[in-house]
């Protein structure tokens, strides 16, 4: 009798731990989740000059907001198509808003003015490129945090690699997450549909 009693002793001291442990990282996120601001026009970022820009200045546009890196192996198909989609679509409402990000195998080791190299004139981008960011952990840039939260990857959240796309709508509204594989030309439709051309 009293070794069935130990047993259910320890057994709701289990339990009870595993609820405690469990519960808190929710609750942490939850709180987390809560500190963010509510829409994506609420965001304040930092251009590559280290100037302020508020994301409210892309109000009423189409964005896609992606995390780039000067040295990956996808790094000159996607900015070849990036700025065709640019160049496109540039005057119908689309924006492209690309965060350099060195958090994958190191391949955005530059500075800002490294990275301006690259991107503006080895890569001819004129779309918007902004401060170096981390996209993943506890100093993953606010804006980041908020994109993946409101749109999750298939295995987590996290951002698994360099030029991971989040596509949003005119109303602020992040509709949808491409992986970094996706080539950007194969989201060609999907912008047409939200900016309401062919």
């Amino acid at each position: 009798m009293n070794r069935s009693r130990n047993w259910l002793s320890v057994l709701i001291v289990g339990f009870a731990l595993l609820f405690f442990f469990y519960r808190i990282p929710s609750d942490s996120l939850k709180n987390m989740a809560e500190d963010l601001p509510k829409a994506i026009y609420d965001f304040t970022v930092k251009d590559i000059h280290g100037n302020d820009v508020s994301m409210s200045t892309y109000s009423g546009k189409v964005l896609m907001i992606v995390n780039v890196a000067s040295k990956c192996g996808l790094t000159h198909s996607n900015y070849k198509e990036l700025n065709i989609l640019y160049e496109k679509y540039k005057d119908k409402g689309l924006e492209i808003l690309a965060f350099p990000c060195n958090q994958f195998a190191g391949q955005e080791p530059g500075s800002n003015d490294d990275i301006k190299e690259v991107a503006c004139t080895i890569f001819k981008a004129e779309f918007p490129i902004f401060d170096k960011v981390e996209v993943n952990g506890n100093n993953a840039t606010p804006i980041y945090k908020f994109l993946k939260s409101q749109k999750g990857g298939i295995f987590g959240d996290g951002i698994k690699w360099n030029f991971t796309k989040f596509l949003v709508d005119r109303n602020g509204k992040v509709v949808e997450r491409y992986a970094p594989t996706t080539s950007p030309l194969k989201i060609e439709k999907d912008i047409q549909n939200m900016l309401g051309v062919s």
